[in-house]
């Protein structure tokens, strides 16, 4: 710059003097630090210039000095909360309209989710299993179940039931469990699911199959399990490949298990259940081989001095019925017990009840059985495969 006129020059004072000279002048406005090399300036060829009031005859030009202008803290200060203030006012208003944008698709969602569980209250008060009692269900979203499945891939598909399909799935957090998928349009399925839900989410037991959850959606219906790896005991029971894997011990387990099951529906439970579908493939087993009774579609409960019921609409699986079940539509905790003896069987001789071929000369499972108790011959009923010691 072309150092202004009107300054007051400062004799033998170093960069750092100058400047604090004119700090501590009120009425400094700017200072210039001047290298002289006029003859007059020998003496002192380093100057510190000083201006009070107003700068006159300023201009920049390539050879001039250093002008330092002193501004007022006022300027200053608004400067400074300029720059701190709109960073800040933009970072609030971000805020806000992230805020504004998820209350409202949190509070969309939460009104969706009240909505859902209205409606699946009221879906299931129509049943009268419970006696009018009030039921807490767990209740997951279709939106949740679609994810979790990978939209109801065939590669996560477990296997087939009688009115629908089970697929394994990830829920959130890593947890691993078993979609029960109705089949549409299936009007009998509606009423074993209605049942399924209310009857499972009230039993307890190691020997029972825990229900994680349930869904309705339009018109999708399901049901979520805890996912047992082993897959159902038909599985290893009636598979060459598999069976050795059931020794006589893991037989017994199972059997032991189930049996405890029954026992807890039957007697220990609030309630007097009636299963009416126990069958091997029904029976669900754990990573330690422990067996879980699943797919109560078609159990009943009993009132509290109610020892045999009677229906026209005969249930479950043939061969495993009872017949007083299968041809009179009588059914009790014995019917259950009947079905057990003939899984019984089953587990013991590693044959289907419906495989009558395989037993040349005999018309089923239970008759080749019987004719070698009379014989004393019980031992060759047992599988082949297994040891017994």
């Amino acid at each position: 710059m072309k150092i202004p006129g009107n300054f007051l020059h400062i004799r033998n004072k170093s960069f750092d003097q100058c400047k604090a000279v004119c700090n501590q002048n009120c009425s400094c406005t700017a200072f210039a630090y001047a290298n002289m090399s006029g003859a007059s300036a020998m003496a002192d060829p380093s100057r510190c210039l000083v201006w009070s009031g107003e700068l006159i005859d300023v201009a920049k030009i390539t050879a001039g000095e250093d002008l330092y202008v002193r501004l007022a803290d006022t300027a200053v200060d608004k400067v400074s909360s300029v720059k701190i203030i709109l960073p800040i006012i933009a970072c609030l208003l971000l805020l806000s309209c992230i805020g504004l944008v998820w209350m409202y698709k949190y509070r969309g969602k939460w009104r969706n989710k009240e909505n859902q569980n209205k409606m699946m209250l009221g879906y299931f008060s129509t049943s009268n299993e419970l006696g009018g009692e009030n039921t807490e269900f767990p209740f997951v979203s279709f939106e949740d179940i679609l994810s979790a499945t990978n939209f109801f891939a065939n590669s996560n598909l477990l296997g087939r039931g009688g009115f629908g399909k089970v697929y394994k799935a990830t829920l959130e957090g890593g947890n691993e469990v078993a979609v029960k998928r109705l089949s549409k349009g299936s009007g009998q399925g509606t009423v074993e699911f209605k049942n399924e839900v209310v009857l499972i989410s009230k039993l307890q037991h190691k020997n029972l199959v825990r229900l994680l959850g349930c869904c309705i959606h339009d018109d999708e219906k399901l049901l979520i399990y805890e996912y047992l790896p082993n897959k159902s005991l038909d599985a290893f029971l009636f598979d060459a490949a598999q069976k050795h894997v059931l020794d006589w011990f893991t037989r017994f387990k199972i059997i032991k298990g189930i049996s405890r099951g029954l026992l807890y529906l039957h007697q220990d439970s609030r309630l007097t259940i009636i299963h009416r579908d126990l069958k091997a493939s029904n029976i669900l087993l754990d990573t330690e081989m422990t067996p879980k009774i699943s797919d109560f579609g078609m159990a009943r409960i009993f009132g509290a001095n109610q020892n045999q019921a009677n229906t026209t609409r005969v249930v479950g699986t043939y061969g495993y019925m009872s017949p007083e079940y299968a041809m009179g539509g009588a059914f009790s905790v014995k019917s259950d017990t009947y079905s057990f003896g003939v899984l019984l069987l089953e587990i013991v001789s590693g044959l289907k009840i419906s495989s009558s071929h395989l037993i040349a000369n005999f018309s089923g499972l239970i008759a080749y059985a019987w004719r070698l108790w009379e014989d004393g011959k019980p031992i060759e009923l047992v599988d082949s495969s297994v040891v017994v010691n």
